[in-house]
């Protein structure tokens, strides 16, 4: 696991815009990876989501990049403790790829996995809706490598391991199926305002 500062040992400040135990990283953004990052150019990408849809599709960079582009602005939560306030992603909302493989009436939840086999478990319903996106850029430049880059999944109102980095697809299910956090004793949701950091919590 690689770690840079900032994960413990800092004040927490009250701001009413702070999920509880949360601080403020501001011109920080801390870099917490399971894997080591991989050499993965834009032109090796793919994402596919399949599992619970009618049609099971596969976008190449080109491909996903033709889609209506979409961008978030707001904030980010880690639940290691820190939180971005005013960041700007842009990509294409996750909605416009559940349009081509429509999803079934009985996928209720997601895996979501990367290039280098990490996975993340969640609600369909947290990837719908507009509130979920696949990121290729961040403040208008290409996504860095170390923090996702070439492309990742971005939700942001959960604590930040569910936007799997190198996002490279979504199986859709009809049930909940752990990913490496939750496996591990990390909370199946991950509300950064109800402070779901670990199973139990």
């Amino acid at each position: 696991m690689n770690v840079t500062r900032g994960f413990s040992g800092r004040p927490r400040v009250h701001n009413p815009g702070l999920p509880p135990g949360q601080y403020d990283a501001r011109g920080d953004w801390p870099v917490l990876s399971a894997e080591v990052t991989p050499d993965l150019a834009a032109t090796d990408w793919s994402f596919r989501i399949d599992g619970l849809v009618e049609r099971p599709h596969t976008w190449d960079w080109d491909t996903a990049h033709a889609l209506p582009a979409s961008a978030y602005e707001g904030d980010i939560h880690c639940v290691t403790g820190w939180s971005k306030f005013g960041v700007r992603f842009g990509g294409v909302s996750l909605d416009a790829f559940l349009d081509v493989v429509r999803p079934q009436g009985s996928a209720t939840h997601a895996l979501a996995h990367s290039h280098t086999g990490y996975t993340a478990n969640l609600p369909l319903a947290d990837l719908t809706g507009g509130r979920a996106w696949i990121a290729w850029e961040y403040d208008g430049a290409p996504l860095a490598p170390e923090h996702g880059g070439p492309a990742r999944l971005l939700v942001p109102h959960l604590y930040f391991w569910k936007s799997a980095k190198w996002i490279a697809g979504i199986t859709l299910l009809d049930h909940d199926e752990p990913g490496f956090w939750e496996r591990n004793g990390y909370h199946t949701r991950g509300n950064p305002w109800e402070e779901q950091r670990y199973s139990g919590d």
